[in-house]
C-alpha cells in the first residue's frame, strides 16, 4: 500500500447522513462502523453514532467520517481533519510523521492499539491542524 492522505470529515449525529449523501454524488464503496460495533463508547446513547466511515470511489477518492462524540467540543467550520494511512510497510514513515506533527502541538490520542487491530493515533499540530494516523496491518508497537 502506499501512503495516502485523505480528508476526514467531523460532524455531530449526522455522519452516517453526510456520508450516504456523498455516497450518492461520488459512488464506490462505503464502509460505517459504529461506537456500540466497536465498543468505542460507554454512553448508550451513542451506540448508533457513526464512530468511523470511509467511502472510497473507483477513481481513487477516499473520503472518511464521523460523529463527533458528546464528551468532545464540536464547533461547525473546524470539523476537518487529516487523515494519513498506510499499512505494515509504511509503519516507520507513518510513525515519523506522527512524531513530527506532535512536536509542539498536542497529543489527543498516543499512537497506540486501536479496538479495529491498527494502530492508530491523533494529534493537533502547533498551528491548530488535527491529524490522525493510521497503521493497517500486522506490525510492532511503534516508536
Amino acid at each position: 500500500m502506499t501512503v495516502r492522505l485523505n480528508p476526514y470529515l467531523s460532524f455531530r449525529d449526522n455522519a452516517r447522513d453526510a456520508i450516504e449523501f456523498y455516497h450518492s454524488v461520488f459512488g464506490g464503496e462505503l464502509d460505517i462502523s459504529t461506537f456500540g460495533e466497536m465498543n468505542a463508547s460507554e454512553d448508550p446513547s451513542e451506540k448508533d453514532k457513526v464512530m468511523h466511515s470511509v467511502l472510497t470511489t473507483p477513481t481513487g477518492l477516499a473520503l472518511m467520517a464521523s460523529d463527533t462524540p458528546n464528551a468532545m467540543d464540536y464547533t461547525p467550520g473546524d470539523s476537518i481533519s487529516v487523515s494519513l494511512s498506510g499499512d505494515a510497510d509504511d509503519q516507520d514513515v507513518l510513525t515519523g510523521y506522527y512524531n513530527g506533527l506532535v512536536d509542539g502541538g498536542t497529543v489527543t490520542q498516543p499512537l497506540v492499539l486501536a479496538p479495529w487491530g491498527d494502530y492508530f493515533g491523533m494529534c493537533q499540530d502547533k498551528f491548530g491542524v488535527n491529524w490522525l494516523v493510521n497503521i493497517a496491518g500486522e506490525q510492532s508497537a511503534p516508536q
